[in-house]
């Protein structure tokens, strides 16, 4: 048996884990800058982020600009930010956006801003991360990518790097407990689609589908709350954890062209990522299972279902669908076509394939 995998982030969970475990953040050094949104604030984990830092005797700044889309300008501002206050490290608070906004500026503060960052060679020196999750979905908080909005090309592009993984991962469910139940469901719906085209990457082995496997089963657990839009703070639990788990596997597979399909809904009509996922996946996973019914027959086996109960499960939490003209949808196909996810899926993907994905799932 071969196969390569790599976890390097230490993963601290539990209820108040940021205050039990304060004196962690005391050893990335004197002075903090917290890239967050809005939200923090509002769900409790700035205030625990503060109480560690008082406790430790550190200085921070918060920079909370983040949009829920992160741009370029917004990392180069939070960059510059943490060269001005000569930050030690970064904390992440918040869903994948300042998460992934985060590891774009602990890369440009050490690294600078110039030339495009979608095409830099990124270095090892990198202000060190701690990242706290308040959405079950990402799974940024244990990944070395970050997802950003690239205007010259009219989509969202992602860097990589080892040196772009968090350092500590602190997950606390208690901070995802205020989120709107359509942001919940979006982000679990993320969650699943990670453990699927983790399954489905050229880069997949036993450990990531053993990975995958259990991320399934900690996120269906909770589908009956979700479907019925009241969730317990288990179901929470069950969620973040299943989340993590999901971002460990794509941490070592990547994803496949559903991600870079969901780009173009994402930035041409705002689709929420998760949604966006969720929308296209049931499609995708039945020209795969066209293409390569063996591979395919695994990820079903792993869901515990076949493909007609997955798309009707995930209907029932999209609800009514968007739906685009066929020109539109025949243009998207030929952006995701170009997009470098395609390379990456264990079931080889031709223009032809995506368009029919994008009929099915959002066609008029």
């Amino acid at each position: 048996m071969e196969f390569n995998f790599f976890m390097p982030v230490r993963i601290v969970a539990g209820d108040n884990c940021v205050k039990k475990n304060a004196h962690l953040f005391a050893a990335f050094g004197r002075r903090a800058l917290v890239v967050t949104g809005k939200s923090s604030a509002r769900n409790g984990a700035l205030e625990d982020v503060v109480w560690a830092f008082n406790q430790n005797g550190q200085q921070y700044e918060v920079y909370d600009a983040v949009p829920q889309n992160p741009t370029v300008a917004c990392v180069e501002e939070g960059a510059r930010l943490a060269r001005g206050m000569r930050a030690d490290f970064v904390v992440a608070i918040g869903g994948g956006s300042p998460m992934d906004a985060a590891k774009a500026v602990a890369m440009l503060a050490r690294q600078g801003s110039d030339g495009s960052i979608f095409t830099r060679e990124i270095s090892a020196d990198v202000l060190p991360m701690i990242h706290i999750p308040t959405t079950a979905g990402t799974g940024s908080e244990v990944t070395p990518y970050a997802i950003l909005n690239n205007d010259e090309k009219q989509t969202k592009t992602s860097i990589s790097a080892p040196s772009l993984f968090p350092k500590i991962a602190f997950l606390d469910a208690k901070y995802t407990a205020g989120l709107p139940l359509p942001v919940t469901v979006n982000t679990a719906i993320d969650a699943i689609s990670h453990a699927v085209e983790g399954m489905l990457s050229v880069r997949a082995g036993e450990l990531s589908d053993a990975v995958a496997r259990e991320s399934l089963g900690h996120l269906f657990s909770a589908y009956g709350a979700l479907r019925g839009g009241e969730l317990t703070h288990a179901d929470r639990c069950e969620l973040l954890y299943g989340a993590a788990l999901a971002g460990v596997v794509i941490a070592n597979t990547g994803t496949t062209p559903v991600h870079g399909m969901g780009y173009c809904l994402t930035y041409f009509h705002g689709v929420p990522h998760g949604r966006a996922n969720g929308l296209l996946l049931p499609a995708f996973l039945r020209v795969c299972a066209r293409k390569d019914p063996a591979r395919t027959a695994r990820v079903f086996a792993a869901l515990g279902m076949d493909a007609d109960a997955f798309a009707d499960k995930l209907a029932a939490l999209l609800g009514s669908r968007e739906c685009y003209a066929d020109a539109t949808l025949r243009d998207y196909a030929r952006r995701a076509a170009a997009n470098k996810n395609i390379k990456n899926c264990a079931v080889p993907m031709e223009e032809a394939d995506l368009y029919e994905v994008f009929k099915a799932s959002v066609g008029a």
